[in-house]
């Protein structure tokens, strides 16, 4: 079975998060650079058989698109456009961030590490794609 990988969009960084080959646990895999998000999955479908990518979509409370949708829009092209083949849907990203920064609360980890906008990136894809999946089951 092909892993499902999801992407958490970033201005700055990009959080990336994969299912094992069962497609039932989802682990935090990289945070990259926004800009090299495109080569890094190039080489990465090269290596891994990907059956789906999710891309986190960013709302308000209220629903609404959030502020920095417009950035997410653009990387969404562009990503159908580099690969028009790979199935893609859109997840909603709301709380991630913060349930990330939970997480690293509640596993210990003292203030200095939960500093890492990298590591928090890293879980926020990872509670995503945790989070589909669960939905999915049911």
């Amino acid at each position: 079975m092909p892993r499902i990988l999801a992407i958490d969009y970033g201005l700055k960084r990009t959080g990336i998060a994969v299912t094992d080959e069962m497609q039932i646990i989802a682990s935090g895999l990289t945070t990259i650079p926004s800009e090299t998000v495109l080569s890094f999955l190039m080489e990465y479908f090269s290596k891994e058989k990907v059956g789906k990518v999710l891309i986190g979509e960013p709302k308000q409370m209220n629903g609404e698109p959030s502020e920095s949708a417009p950035i997410i829009e653009v990387f969404v092209a562009k990503f159908k456009q580099t690969f028009p083949d790979m199935p893609m849907e859109r997840v909603d990203e709301r709380f991630t961030s913060k349930m990330a920064f939970q997480t690293m609360i509640d596993s210990g980890l003292k203030k200095k590490q939960r500093q890492n906008k990298a590591l928090i990136d890293e879980i926020s894809a990872t509670i995503m794609l945790q989070d589909y999946l669960s939905r999915k089951m049911f």
